[in-house]
């Protein structure tokens, strides 16, 4: 292989991160756990966030910033919540240094020891819950809508670049509501927006579901999900979103006035996704050349790549259709660029490119010129075609929505090949080993199975399907009655 990658069917973990490595998305930090994002992959971040941004925006959201620091005391006052990351959480215990008088470099100053600890944000429920007490007083007050993006630290032992690692980036919304009714309307748009933007932008098919009460977020009364299937045929939870009910505004005696002046509690959700979605993109659709990015969200949509002659003349031709294209593909708003670096050859180019998942590369040489033609390589299937020069950029135009389509129908047929019904214990351990994937099966709806067929075969029930139907059948663990099939599949 000309870059060098090891191939998905050789080991899938050491392609993934030669993929990200290579691929210029991110590289491993100086900081245990902790990862560099790339110039690359944060372009690829930025135009997700942009995607996103502007969708929280058009169903009334607005941005706010919550301190990176929560108190200790924060976290105790809310039972489920702290219990859910406290062994996750990075603690500040002083506030300065001082040199070593032994000549050590610096030491913590024994004297600076904060009178209270802080937690370094694992995420902002607590904080941003005690500072809602002061904005909200009156039912005209509701809704309360906002979203921040910020970084996130939990603490993590075992890391994998964007899919785990001890701080991320993300988006976390929080949103108080005067009705149980507003605040799960609000939880499933939500989950409805995730699933847009990962089905109309990242390409990758989703199943929208709701979480069991042992896979719920910490302090929610319900967690909504997106769960994605990988090449390898495992899941990836790819967003989630919280219906909180009025625990954090217990918690934080946040309360308003109603229409009768009844004081009652707020209704609370909280949603996210995080550069995970990187991730996601990765192993959903990239193959053992490298990266395959889907056009609406690549950084470089098309990459025009010179083939020079020594004729000056015949260069300037090229140099002149080249700035006529490029300035054509900007006015429609496309990301492109033209390579004429003398310094290093086309076919290195051409394997540079296809490594960093550019959707669409023209070549114009002088022979094609000649023709009035041009070379036009797609990323997704690799074909090759010439097109004529006029009228070129409206091609590539159509080309590019033509390959964001193949890229998520080619994904959604891979996850309906590899989505199984199964009704029998033994059935359902030999397809996880052998065809991995989705299984939908039966569960009798106790955690003690639930945990029990994790224990067994690392598999996790995923959701329970919004879209799945009532069906009587028997738990393949326990033969208990069972009235609905749940998502099972091993996962990241």
């Amino acid at each position: 292989m000309g870059n060098n990658l090891t191939s998905r069917q050789q080991d899938y973990s050491q392609w993934y991160n030669d993929i990200v490595l290579k691929g210029g998305l991110a590289d491993y930090s100086a900081v245990r756990g902790c990862m560099v994002i790339k110039p690359h992959g944060y372009a690829l971040w930025e135009n997700m966030q942009a995607v996103l941004d502007k969708m929280f925006k058009d169903t009334g959201h607005q941005n706010a910033y919550f301190p990176l620091f929560i108190p200790k005391s924060f976290l105790s006052k809310e039972a489920a919540h702290v219990e859910g990351f406290a062994k996750e959480c990075a603690v500040v215990t002083h506030y300065r240094l001082k040199n070593d008088p032994n000549g050590g470099g610096v030491i913590v100053d024994p004297e600076a020891k904060l009178e209270e600890e802080l937690i370094v944000r694992p995420t902002s429920e607590t904080i941003i819950w005690s500072t809602y007490k002061n904005w909200i007083q009156s039912y005209r007050d509701l809704p309360l809508l906002i979203n921040q993006w910020a970084n996130v630290v939990r603490w993590e032992m075992r890391t994998r670049l964007f899919l785990r690692t001890a701080e991320f980036l993300w988006q976390e919304g929080h949103t108080a509501h005067a009705t149980r009714e507003e605040a799960i309307e609000e939880t499933r748009r939500m989950l409805d927006i995730y699933a847009t933007f990962a089905e109309e932008y990242m390409a990758m098919p989703v199943i929208k579901g709701v979480k069991t009460a042992n896979e719920r977020f910490a302090g929610a009364e319900d967690t909504y999900c997106i769960e994605a299937l990988m090449q390898d045929g495992k899941a990836l939870q790819a967003g989630t979103s919280h219906f909180l009910g009025q625990n954090f505004a217990k918690a934080f005696d946040v309360q308003f006035a109603d229409k009768t002046n009844k004081m009652e509690y707020v209704w609370a959700t909280s949603w996210g996704v995080s550069t995970r979605l990187v991730g996601a993109l990765v192993m959903a659709h990239s193959d053992d050349e490298g990266l395959v990015l889907p056009p609406k969200l690549a950084p470089l949509q098309v990459v025009i790549v010179p083939i020079f002659s020594k004729d000056a003349a015949v260069r300037e031709k090229i140099n002149n259709i080249a700035a006529q294209m490029i300035a054509t593909l900007k006015k429609q708003g496309i990301r492109v660029k033209y390579d004429d670096d003398d310094n290093t050859r086309p076919g290195f180019k051409f394997a540079e490119y296809e490594l960093k998942g550019v959707p669409v590369r023209v070549t114009l040489g002088a022979r094609d010129i000649e023709n009035n033609v041009v070379e036009v390589a797609r990323r997704d299937t690799k074909e090759k075609a010439s097109y004529q020069l006029e009228g070129i950029e409206e091609k590539i135009v159509d080309l590019l929505a033509d390959i964001q389509s193949n890229m998520y129908n080619k994904a959604l047929k891979f996850r309906t090949e590899n989505t199984v019904e199964v009704n029998t214990w033994d059935e359902f351990v030999r397809l996880l080993d052998e065809k991995p994937g989705f299984i939908s099966a039966h569960w009798d709806g106790t955690g003690e199975t639930e945990e029990k067929i994790k224990e067994l075969t690392k598999a996790t029930i995923r959701c329970i399907p919004l879209d799945s139907k009532k069906e009587e059948g028997k738990c393949i663990l326990t033969g208990n009655p069972s009235t609905q099939r749940v998502l099972f599949a091993r996962a990241y």
